[in-house]
């Protein structure tokens, strides 16, 4: 089975966020199955094409048309050493060349070239996939471009499609007259592409798509509802037949902290020294009082609204008359960014605000903190909760997506569950159940056998893979 995974990120090569670590993690999975080949097809952005630890190799190189654009594509190549995963990267400095990813004003055309030049790009090289996994606004387009532009091929018509959606809040909106100014594609695509007042990128894959998955079971069935389907809940619902939910899996060799080469000491569930040697560390590091017997509650998140940070900003101020220590690590909208930086001024000795975006602190920061919280107003699957408990800290959610999916309740009599849930999106619902997870935190020997119980929780891609291969197979019948 061959199977083409097209992203706009995917680490090691790219990443800012989820998805990049998605598209990392869940094609090195796959490739185990002796049957699976996979290749990731990139934009060859400039921190890919600068970084000289990347040995990529040209391939060739051809143009293709956007609407009246003739534009260039290179093909740049990358295999693993299993040689059943291929990296495929698609050059234009005109349009990938640039120092941030995302946030351009012309980001509707980017990746409508992009998903044009990965089409191109299978008869150039003759490589012919049995399944396009796309993923997110930025390859939506593919599953209708194959249709539009290539339909009629027996090549690509033999293709099936998987398209899923990793936040259904950044669609892909453009224009009206990029239909034919851009994608070149006459009246009769109109209707299918367009929503509202402009083209839906993520409409059209909804339409097209052989299949669409989300990254969560809750969060499939969430989207068709107004209140988190930011609009498309009548298009979900007319194919809703088609739509499956799959929550993610980690990269359990790349977050493990038996071996984990960022943090100060590694540890397993079988001795915790090592996370007590990380809780001071990072206390030490992030210039707070070096303390066993406070509780340190982490956020690693983008600063933004969905996340839950309002909720935050409510009630700070009693978030700081508790004994414990709040560590913020993210990047976002300014006014959450400000928030954080004017209560760590105030309370220097409590909250520690550091806006970045920091692989390594993370790791240091998972291994260090006893909990996180991830109040989120949406989520559709959440890494930094798996991640977390793979490091023994304990998460404090709300039950929405694959928060609810991956955190149940955690009974502090049995210690069945993994940790401190609220269901109303509240503020003082949130501080209860941190205050719940605090009260638990002195109880040290109930406290020590749970966080062994978390750090030996299952959240690999295993199970998730062999959902997605029973997709595949059915597609292809």
């Amino acid at each position: 089975m061959k199977i083409l995974f097209a992203a706009s990120e995917a680490a090691p090569y790219i990443k800012t966020g989820g998805l990049g670590d998605v598209a990392q993690a869940l094609p090195q999975e796959l490739v185990k199955n002796k049957e699976v080949e996979v290749c990731v097809f990139l934009p060859y952005y400039k921190k890919i094409k600068d970084n000289p630890d990347f040995k990529v190799e040209f391939v060739k190189s051809f143009t293709t048309n956007l609407s009246w654009r003739n534009t260039y594509v290179g093909v740049f190549k990358a295999v693993s050493r299993s040689k059943k995963l291929s990296y495929y990267f698609i050059d234009n400095e005109y349009y990938f060349y640039r120092d941030s990813l995302y946030g351009d004003y012309d980001d509707g055309e980017r990746f409508a070239y992009f998903s044009m030049a990965v089409l191109e790009t299978l008869h150039e090289i003759e490589y012919y996939p049995d399944i396009i996994h796309c993923n997110d606004w930025q390859t939506a387009l593919i599953p209708t471009l194959k249709k539009a532009k290539f339909g009629g091929q027996p090549e690509y018509d033999r293709i099936r499609t998987v398209f899923t959606i990793h936040n259904i809040e950044y669609q892909g909106k453009t224009p009206k007259e990029f239909l034919t100014n851009v994608l070149g594609l006459n009246d009769s695509w109109k209707s299918l592409l367009t929503h509202g007042d402009c083209l839906n990128f993520m409409k059209s894959a909804l339409e097209t798509a052989d299949k669409i998955t989300t990254v969560s079971k809750t969060y499939s069935y969430e989207i068709r509802h107004a209140y988190f389907a930011h609009d498309l809940e009548d298009i979900l619902n007319e194919n809703a037949y088609k739509i499956e939910g799959i929550v993610n899996g980690i990269n359990t060799t790349v977050y493990n902290p038996r071996t984990d080469p960022d943090i100060e000491q590694n540890f397993s569930e079988k001795n915790l020294t090592g996370k007590a040697a990380d809780k001071a560390y990072i206390q030490e590091k992030l210039g707070l009082p070096v303390r066993a017997d406070v509780p340190v509650i982490a956020m690693i998140s983008r600063l933004v609204s969905h996340k839950g940070l309002e909720l935050v900003d409510f009630v700070m101020s009693e978030i700081m008359n508790r004994d414990i220590q709040f560590i913020v690590l993210g990047r976002g909208d300014t006014k959450y960014e400000d928030m954080f930086k004017f209560n760590s001024y105030c309370n220097r000795d409590k909250l520690s605000a550091n806006i970045t975006f920091d692989p390594v602190l993370a790791n240091q920061i998972y291994a260090g903190a006893d909990m996180l919280l991830m109040p989120s107003k949406s989520e559709p699957c959440g890494l930094a909760q798996l991640i977390a408990m793979r490091y023994g800290t304990v998460p404090i959610v709300r039950e929405t997506g694959g928060l609810w999916d991956t955190v149940q309740p955690l009974n502090i009599e049995t210690l069945e569950g993994k940790g401190f849930t609220f269901k109303v999106y509240n503020a003082h619902d949130m501080l209860g159940a941190m205050d719940r997870c605090i009260s638990f935190f002195y109880d040290k020997q109930k406290w020590s056998k749970h966080v062994k119980n978390l750090i030996k929780y299952n959240s690999s891609w295993k199970q998730p893979v062999t959902e997605y291969l029973r997709i595949y197979n059915e597609l292809m019948g």
